[in-house]
């Protein structure tokens, strides 16, 4: 689901882009009321785009403490069962390091 989420967000991301560039374009080539108009739509744009960056970020983040305070918990409540855990994956890091 993260990984949809990611790809989602490049590709809203590329297509703000190509619309502020090619509103950019026609702003430039274009005179008067029509290339304010044009620039407010592409200032319009970006802010859109910010807006949306920003509720991905937040909700990121809130995952990321949700699944912290989780794994918090957890330590909490199995202090041998963590210790175990670690010491196979120094075991395996070990093993893996030493066969280099």
């Amino acid at each position: 689901m993260e990984t949809v989420t990611r790809d989602k967000l490049v590709s809203d991301v590329k297509d703000v882009l190509d619309d502020v560039e090619q509103l950019m374009r026609q702003a430039a080539a274009a005179g008067g009321q029509q290339a304010t108009e044009l620039r407010n739509r592409a200032a319009d744009a970006l802010v859109k785009a910010q807006d949306k960056l920003d509720s991905l970020q937040r909700g990121a983040v809130r995952a990321t403490r949700d699944a912290a305070e989780t794994a918090d918990q957890w330590v909490r409540d199995n202090p041998w069962g963590s210790v175990g855990v670690a010491a196979a994956i120094g075991l395996l890091i070990g093993v893996l390091v030493g066969r280099r």
